[in-house]
């Protein structure tokens, strides 16, 4: 038996509606998250991933598979894997009659911490989210990111052996990220291991050692940023707007990505003038910056992140 924070393997959901088709949501998701590791489940709408986070917190039930916390399986002993979670749901919400230092100590009580304790990771979790000045505010006249920040604050008050995050940061500023951000390096430096879906593919490079990329309900890659990054064939791209009708005319040099009525290439540095001088031969304007996780995302989903 598996001993890691989790373990999954050929996970199968699949909802089915009287007088309707079946819909597989998971189609076999075998992945595994090590002791300490913040890993990124990325996807577009639809591909998959809240589901395999609703299973592996015990709040779904497979259809078939196996998947297991430290250990316990989820399914069969779900009583026994949930001590070891804490859970930030996709949209979750405080309670519209606490404040946030009434939602994240009373959260902190009813996993058994003590009351000193609960207290002072209560007031550590609200200034490292930034809600001090709302901290005796009701919930319900919050604003959506100060509602947001909320709810990470409780769960990373937790120090849980296993987080699971889905889209975290929606609806932050760009601070607020990356105070989420520096709170999971955190925790995870003093042993908590983070599973995090985002739509943010700048969150997923900052944040995650390993990245899963989920279509249809399958795992069609895994591996690190740089991993994902380097499968493209080169660390170098050519963006040219409106250059989508040239597109044959680039395949030599590299991969080619069309996004609209852009065009894209990727090319190793050596072959960089090259393509230059034929853009601008065709008065193309092209802009040269680094390859990036979303070129990578778009060549192996054939879509970008937030296309439906």
């Amino acid at each position: 038996m598996s001993t890691e924070p989790l373990w999954s393997e050929n996970l199968r959901k699949v909802y089915t509606v009287k007088g309707a088709p079946a819909v597989e949501a998971l189609a076999g998701v075998s992945m595994n998250v090590r002791p300490g590791e913040r890993v990124a489940l990325l996807g577009r709408n639809g591909a998959g991933k809240t589901t395999f986070l609703r299973i592996a917190s015990t709040l779904l039930r497979p259809t078939s598979g196996s998947i297991r916390v430290f250990g316990y399986d989820v399914d069969s002993t779900p009583e026994k894997a949930r001590p070891y979670i804490a859970v930030v749901p996709q949209e979750g919400k405080p309670f519209f009659h606490l404040c946030p230092r009434e939602q994240v100590y009373t959260y902190l009580r009813a996993r058994g911490l003590s009351r000193e304790v609960a207290q002072n990771r209560t007031e550590e979790a609200l200034v490292r989210m930034g809600l001090t000045e709302v901290a005796d505010r009701l919930a319900i006249t919050l604003s959506g990111g100060q509602r947001q920040r909320t709810m990470v604050a409780t769960v990373i008050a937790t120090e849980a052996p296993l987080l699971f995050l889905d889209e975290p940061t929606i609806g932050m500023d760009p601070f607020a990220r990356r105070e989420v951000w520096a709170s999971l390096r955190d925790l995870t430096a003093k042993g908590s291991t983070i599973l995090l879906t985002t739509h943010y593919l700048d969150e997923a490079e900052a944040l995650s050692h390993r990245l899963y990329i989920v279509e249809q309900g399958r795992v069609i890659v895994s591996g690190t940023a740089e991993d994902l990054k380097r499968s493209v064939g080169g660390t170098v791209k050519v963006s040219m707007p409106n250059g989508v009708g040239r597109a044959e005319q680039f395949r030599s040099f590299g991969e080619v990505v069309t996004d609209g009525d852009g065009l894209t290439v990727i090319v190793t540095p050596e072959r960089l003038r090259e393509v230059m001088d034929l853009a601008e031969r065709g008065h193309i304007t092209p802009i040269v910056g680094p390859v990036s996780l979303e070129e990578a995302f778009l060549r192996v989903v054939g879509r970008k992140i937030d296309e439906d």
